[in-house]
């Protein structure tokens, strides 16, 4: 059976490839035919025909390990193969708007945040509003309201000018598109392997067409309240920490035959190890008269701009003493507009050009490049004179408040926060925490004092990347950000030096999960800047950066069984560098599978890695580097990321040659310098049985 579904649907004739970059077709259709050989002709299958159920209405409550509660209600929506499905879509827009009644909870104080959530398929979709509550609040009543808001739209209509706005929107992000390779290459497969379409043009066209009637009819026959399914989750803390080593449970899923094969002529091809990448990102850099450093990247992909800053900040070092939790404050208030422009006059401004606006110390734009200056304008705005209103301050305190007290308790953070305190030494900065205690004590000239001293151009990069001229950038940002000065001193950012951590072991509970979480983590006396920084990234990638084809995937996955996933990690700062490795495994084996992980470390430690691993490694490391600049947003992030981190722009160039130079012996001894497996700090997240 399973062999006739598979000849049946996943045949050469059921399959689209879409193949998106810098390529020669016919020489691209020679490999793919040379890969696939020739396609045996088959009629391709019609889709089956589908029975809808009459949709029954259903209200469940369970229990979750997230810090808040959720209360959702789901509809169903008209299929891929239905002229209604751009309405739907639309529909489902209108619904998850700023301007929208749903996300009006939020500045009501009733709601942490709001969204909305859907899939599709051909006979149908569905779509699920939710609103976030802290603990102890009233998941029913939220469930009442969503349906509340529900049947208000039902009998007034939705209003024509957020129709409007969601086919801008719309629009625009099919125009975003563009900017990645992965982003194009999953529409196109999107419209033409499941949709049906002949393009993701398509849907555009279909969109443009959709009125407020339509989007009210659909809403009409398809948002039924007395048929929709209802959910409340109620979050649930972890229990007591304990120092244990694991709990039940039993798996296994190690292949039975394991062995070598000869790679075919195209993979050894795939698999030689490149010279240093030539890459085609040279961008123009200013320094402005108050400091601000302005990268600008031309790209003539797309008729778009996208606009990514950050201000240089860690409030682990600028939240005053007895104010944690100020940023967190201050970082929410920003969508509550402008001096000028209350919340919903500053979203219709941003919906009038199909701009997406976020502001805080990372900020961005989206937007079509004939509307640049003014959504830059609007974000200087917003960034430079936000609201900051007085009641939308104690909405957001509460809030804050409430979020607070369930990430407290949740098994995430007091994980995160067991490992924290076994890694830093006490009183370290990087333990301060926001307490519920704290918060409650802000006021909102706290928040403006916080702001102030912050948010300051000369430690702010602004990257600009689209179809743009340095020159008009430039322009652009001088006249809406020239204006802002810095005063006082500039605040220190970088954590200091700390020493090596001794080993430690926690386990937090955690009822909702069947396996245990294990995270394995230790300080390095090693920086950023170290050359042994490159050596280690290489042994990295050994150990987990090419699945099956390394050690700790070979060992703990593929040999053993043990667990499904194993991921060794490097995250560094510049004076902080911690190493570790993470797995999910049954809780009998932790034991056993942390012995396999430092048994690894210590084979790098006695032995060169064989020639194969290291040109592996190497041809990863350096092929990421290429494939990093296959998407505007990873090209900007990864220029501003840099910036932030005073390195120079061209680093992974840099970072190539050092690859590219490492050799077996320098690769252990570098490992041998800095690695400690027996001085893990263990936290484990898993059931108490």
């Amino acid at each position: 059976m399973l062999k006739t579904f598979y000849d049946q649907w996943y045949g050469p004739n059921n399959a689209i490839l879409v193949v998106v970059g810098d390529v020669d077709p016919p020489k691209t259709l020679a490999q793919v035919k040379e890969l696939f050989g020739p396609i045996p002709s088959r009629p391709v299958p019609p889709r089956p025909t589908i029975q809808l159920r009459p949709l029954r209405p259903a209200a469940i409550t369970f229990e979750t390990d997230l810090p808040y509660g959720l209360a959702v209600v789901a509809y169903r929506l008209p299929g891929l193969d239905s002229p209604d499905f751009a309405a739907g879509q639309i529909l489902a827009d209108v619904l998850d708007s700023r301007r929208g009644n749903l996300y009006a909870l939020v500045p009501e104080g009733k709601a942490l945040f709001t969204a909305t959530d859907g899939d599709a398929l051909p006979k149908l979709s569905y779509r699920y509003a939710s609103v976030a509550f802290p603990p102890g609040g009233d998941g029913p009543a939220l469930v009442a309201a969503i349906k509340s808001i529900i049947a208000g739209y039902a009998k007034n209509g939705v209003p024509v000018d957020l129709v409007e706005a969601s086919k801008r929107h719309e629009i625009a992000a099919a125009e975003l598109q563009y900017n990645s390779v992965a982003g194009l290459a999953a529409a196109w497969s999107q419209a033409l392997a499941v949709e049906g379409r002949s393009s993701p043009d398509d849907d555009i066209a279909a969109i443009a067409k959709v009125t407020a009637e339509d989007v009210n009819r659909v809403l009409r026959e398809y948002l039924v309240n007395d048929t929709a399914i209802t959910a409340v989750l109620i979050p649930r803390p972890s229990g007591k920490q304990v120092t244990a080593e694991g709990f039940g449970g039993k798996e296994s899923f190690a292949p039975k035959e394991i062995k070598p094969v000869e790679l075919p002529v195209w993979a050894k091809s795939a698999a030689t190890v490149p010279g240093i990448p030539v890459s085609r990102v040279q961008p123009a850099v200013y320094t402005l008269a108050n400091g601000i450093r302005l990268i600008v990247q031309p790209e003539d992909v797309s008729h778009t701009i996208s606009v990514f800053g950050q201000i240089k900040n860690n409030t682990d070092l600028e939240e005053p003493a007895g104010k944690e939790g100020v940023a967190n404050v201050l970082g929410s208030l920003f969508s509550y507009g402008t001096s000028s422009l209350d919340l919903l006059a500053f979203q219709k401004a941003q919906d009038d050009i199909g701009a997406d606006i976020s502001s805080g110390t990372s900020f961005s734009l989206k937007v079509l490049s004939d509307c640049f200056e003014r959504g830059m304008e609007l974000l200087a705005e917003n960034l430079l004179h936000p609201a900051l209103p007085e009641a939308a301050f104690t909405v957001v305190r509460e809030e804050t408040i409430g979020s607070l007290r369930g990430q407290l308790q949740s098994p995430a953070h007091l994980s995160q926060r067991a490992l924290r305190e076994s890694l830093y030494p006490q009183g370290d900065p990087a333990l301060r925490q926001a307490l519920p205690e704290t918060v409650s004590t802000l006021t909102l000239k706290d928040v403006k004092s916080y702001y102030g001293k912050a948010f300051r151009p000369d430690m702010t990069t602004i990257v600009v990347i689209g179809q743009v001229t340095p020159t008009r950038a430039k322009t652009v940002v001088e006249k809406y950000f020239g204006s802002w000065k810095a005063t006082g001193l500039k605040p220190e950012t970088a954590l200091p030096p700390i020493p090596l951590n001794k080993p430690a072991a926690a386990t937090i509970p955690d009822e909702s999960r069947v396996q245990d979480q294990v995270t394995l983590a230790e300080t390095l006396g090693v920086t950023r800047s170290h050359p042994d920084y490159y050596k280690l990234q290489i042994a990295n990638h050994v150990l987990s950066g090419a699945f099956y084809a390394s050690r700790l995937y070979h060992d703990l996955r593929e040999k053993s069984g043990l667990v499904y996933t194993v991921e060794s990690f490097i995250k560094a700062k510049k004076n902080r560098l911690l190493f570790g490795v993470f797995f999910a495994c049954d809780p009998p084996n932790v034991s056993r599978a942390r012995a396999m992980v430092e048994r690894n470390l210590r084979e790098m430690q006695t032995s060169p890695l064989t020639p194969e691993e290291l040109q592996l490694a190497k041809t990863l490391l350096v092929k990421q580097i290429q494939l990093s600049e296959a998407s505007t947003d990873r090209i900007a992030e990864g220029l501003l990321s840099r910036s932030m981190e005073d390195l120079p722009l061209d680093e992974p160039l840099r970072a190539a040659g050092h690859y590219l130079e490492a050799t077996p012996d320098q690769v252990r001894d570098a490992f041998v310098r800095w690695i400690r497996p027996e001085d893990f700090v263990q936290v484990i997240v898993g059931p108490n049985q």
